[in-house]
């Protein structure tokens, strides 16, 4: 038994380096002061300072920030209201709209881009902020509808009928009962939509316009031309925001999930 628990203990240790020594590099020659990120020279902090330097750095960070919150509001404004339905009005229909949602998710993006270049071609959408935020949150409205069907399915309506009763119009009830016990999975939702967009590559550089490249596609072009220290610096600052995104998120969905199941 010794000697599996230590085989088992050993492959484990072997994945997890597996998956985050490339992190653990990236990281560590995020801090190399040489001019090329492949020779290491010296430690030093010179390329966290040079990226606010660089205007089209500051740009594309600004065009990422700008699309990543666009994006999140209307994945939740659209995302909320379908989770809820599915788990709140069930039928026929319910089925095979779950299943578009899952096709939504499961479809290649690179498919997904070219579509949605071809769409906002033809419909004549030639804002960068706006063909970004949209063509991010086609993905994202389907991963906040299902985190919202989730936690939805654990309420039940007994509150919001009793609200009706007393007199409260539905969307009273709505916004003083439902939205408050599903606040977790809503802002992790948001959460997880603005981390999603702020990292996308592919939607990004089939639907940019010219002078709206994102963070991601700035980083892809500078590689072109020979990779520096300050592309590894941005990566790092891409690297901490998804984390503290992605983990705050699993953070309120893991206390959402601890709670007492109301109103059923």
């Amino acid at each position: 038994m010794e000697i599996n628990r230590l085989v088992l203990l050993a492959w484990l240790a072997a994945v997890f380096v597996f998956l985050f020594l490339p992190i653990v590099v990236i990281i560590i020659y995020s801090f190399n002061g040489g001019r090329n990120l492949y020779v290491w020279t010296e430690w030093s902090t010179h390329w966290y300072g040079a990226i606010f330097d660089n205007p089209r750095a500051t740009s594309a960070l600004a065009v990422s920030l700008q699309t990543a919150f666009f994006n999140a509001v209307i994945a939740v404004a659209l995302g909320v209201p379908a989770g809820i339905t599915l788990a709140r009005r069930q039928g026929r229909w319910t089925g095979p709209y779950i299943a578009l949602i899952f096709v939504i998710l499961g479809i290649p993006e690179l498919v997904s881009a070219i579509g949605q270049m071809i769409w906002m071609d033809r419909i004549g959408l030639f804002d960068g902020i706006t063909r970004l935020s949209i063509g991010h949150s086609l993905f994202n409205i389907a991963v906040v509808a299902l985190i919202v069907r989730a936690r939805a399915e654990g309420l039940g309506e007994q509150l919001e009928q009793a609200a009706g009763d007393l007199g409260a119009p539905p969307w009273r009830a709505f916004k003083d009962i439902t939205l408050p016990l599903m606040f977790p999975a809503v802002f992790a939702g948001l959460l997880l939509s603005f981390t999603f967009s702020f990292d996308d590559v592919i939607i990004s550089l089939f639907v940019q316009r010219p002078g709206t490249s994102t963070f991601p596609i700035y980083i892809l072009s500078s590689m072109k031309a020979g990779l520096k220290g300050d592309v590894a610096a941005l990566a790092v600052l891409m690297l901490l925001a998804s984390f503290v995104g992605v983990g705050f998120a699993a953070t309120l969905l893991s206390r959402s999930g601890k709670g007492k199941t109301l109103g059923g």
